[in-house]
């Protein structure tokens, strides 16, 4: 079992910047790949980033890559995300979301692979 609590979105305009945070807890959260979701309003669910259980490998989505950064501190079991350049189709509620793969290292691009969510923490983007 993984226990998460995501937080720090928030209102920020265009160009701006947010870091997300989320606080996992549970026996199995270091040998658990730890990401972030995100949902649109009347849009599907679109996966954002991800880090491996150790931290040593990460992947994006490639709307966010290059702006969005994943990291993740195994000694305070938290998992960040920095988001730079944020744009307006950023909008969305961020959900953090864990998958215990107990070391295998592989990276889960699919919502839907993800076994453990948080409860959302909103971004809005105004132009």
């Amino acid at each position: 079992q993984v226990q998460l609590v995501d937080s720090g979105g928030g209102l920020v305009q265009a160009g701006g910047s947010l870091r997300l945070s989320c606080a996992a807890s549970g026996r199995t959260v270091r040998q658990s790949a730890i990401g972030w979701v995100r949902q649109a309003p009347g849009k599907e669910r679109e996966f954002v980033a991800t880090i491996s259980a150790s931290g040593g490998n990460a992947y994006y989505a490639e709307s966010v890559k290059g702006r969005f950064t994943i990291s993740r501190d195994n000694a305070k079991n938290t998992v960040d995300l920095q988001m730079n350049r944020l744009q307006p189709d950023d909008t969305a509620g961020y959900y953090c979301v864990a998958r215990i793969d107990y070391g295998l290292e592989y990276l889960y691009i699919r919502p839907a692979e993800y076994d453990y969510w948080g409860q959302g923490t909103q971004v809005t983007v105004s132009s």
